[in-house]
């Protein structure tokens, strides 16, 4: 077991197969063939709407009109509701028309269940579409997945192409309008709720836990529009992940905890429409991010709280970042892409291996208004203010020295408890559009309890 070096704190120096292969070895043989078999696993979706098949009304339910998921999907016209009764539903579903609301009854009983077998839980590509008042869980890859690429060759890498090949971003236009609200994901291999070459978003009120790699990631947008707000993120490898997501991106009021990495902000060119850029993180409780009985990465990222590497002219303010083992806030350059212009503001930090580090040698970024103990190099605030003064070079600060644990299983992390469901289910739905609408970050103070999660200020 090696000591780790900043670098690898928060970079990952191979392609993210690698990542997967080594977060979810143990179901590879059953990815493999799950793969060869995915038009058996799933439901069918070359279906068009049939009148004849459609029920009175725009209400389409499971299982009481139809017998699976996809079924329903497969007959609900634009701006249609999928309304599903409680049960164990064992399939994959794909949502490709536009503005379709796929809604659970009950957020604890309606539960998608992967088998360890399937590959996507939920795979979105229609425009302004949701997601929401469900559990998905047990998926070798992502449980939703909100994407333009159409290509299901490629969704079932879990990205953007075979190999991590960059995004085309001319064959796959970005999605436009997303949302997922109150959904529980856990112990899938791979992500929780991802949304990458998709705009205009949100993904609120959810619970992630036990992914392979993040619970909550956003990526290859620009601008992304999105804000991911007043979500519980738990026992993940990493917690809220933004790799290559830039301009109209906010994390606001999250509660980030007990994962092995809090959260990441990453530039890098595995992936499309590097560098990243401006993204808030603001509000957020990012607390004990040394968590040993969680899945563990390829590369070993271990008691971060959040860390910036490569990022440019993001924002880190009014935060709680505490108990973070090696770091709690920490700024790096990976290989090819400095760090710059970030700010880190008016957070408070305490109880971590170092509270502020930065391993960056770009002059551009600054701290000031924080609440630490103690800053790698020393006294980091003064010559690195935000006040625009004495922002000379700087040693190269360091995290503590930290040993990643041995992770477990992403199958085996336990199941999460009871969630809050939708107080109505039956209420009219909200398609995913003219989102994110207005996100003022500065309604996210400084949260007080590490227990809860963060509200806004009214």
């Amino acid at each position: 077991m090696q000591i780790l070096s900043p670098d690898r704190l928060l970079t990952r120096t191979q392609p993210r197969p690698a990542l997967f292969r080594a977060a979810a070895l143990r179901c590879l043989p059953v990815l493999v063939a799950s793969v060869a078999m995915a038009a058996t696993g799933c439901s069918s979706t070359g279906s068009n709407s049939n009148d004849a098949k459609h029920p009175a009304g725009s209400v389409l339910r499971v299982p009481e009109d139809f017998s699976t998921i996809q079924k329903a999907v497969d007959v609900a016209r634009e701006g249609e509701t999928v309304l599903v009764g409680p049960g164990v539903y064992r399939e994959s579903v794909h949502v490709t028309k536009p503005r379709v609301v796929l809604r659970g009854t009950d957020r604890n009983t309606v539960v998608l269940d992967g088998g360890l077998r399937l590959v996507n839980g939920v795979t979105v590509t229609g425009p302004g579409s949701v997601v929401e008042n469900l559990t998905v869980h047990r998926y070798l890859a992502n449980g939703v997945l909100f994407t333009g690429v159409t290509d299901e060759r490629l969704q079932q890498h879990g990205a953007g192409g075979s190999a991590y090949n960059p995004l085309d971003t001319a064959r796959f236009p970005v999605i436009q309008g997303f949302r997922a609200t109150r959904v529980t994901a856990y112990d899938n291999g791979l992500y929780g709720i991802y949304a990458f070459d998709a705009r205009g978003g949100a993904i609120e009120d959810s619970y992630t836990s036990g992914q392979a790699d993040s619970g909550i990631y956003v990526g290859q947008c620009k601008p992304c529009d999105t804000v991911v707000r007043g979500n519980t993120v738990e026992h993940n490898a990493v917690g809220i992940e933004l790799t290559n997501a830039s301009d109209g991106l906010s994390v606001l009021g999250n509660r980030v905890v007990g994962n092995r990495v809090g959260v990441t902000v990453n530039s890098n060119d595995l992936e499309a429409l590097a560098p990243q850029h401006g993204a808030v993180i603001a509000g957020n409780v990012v607390a004990d991010n040394n968590a040993t009985q969680t899945p563990e990465q390829a590369d070993g990222g271990f008691g971060i709280g959040i860390g910036i590497g490569g990022g440019t002219a993001n924002q880190v303010l009014r935060n709680l970042v505490r108990g973070n083992s090696a770091a709690g806030v920490i700024i790096t350059d990976p290989p090819g892409h400095p760090a710059s212009g970030n700010r880190v503001e008016d957070n408070r930090t305490e109880g971590n291996g170092a509270d502020l580090v930065l391993a960056s040698a770009d002059t551009g970024n600054c701290f000031t208004g924080n609440q630490p103990a103690v800053q790698s190099p020393d006294g980091l605030e003064n010559p690195a203010g935000c006040g625009g003064q004495g922002r000379g070079p700087l040693p190269g600060g360091r995290p503590a020295p930290v040993q990643a644990p041995p992770g477990i299983p992403f199958s085996q992390v336990p199941a999460p408890p009871t969630q809050p469901s939708l107080p109505d289910p039956t209420a009219p739905a909200r398609p995913a559009t003219n989102l994110p609408g207005a996100v003022d970050p500065n309604t996210y103070q400084l949260p007080t309890d590490p227990a809860a999660v963060p509200q806004p200020r009214s």
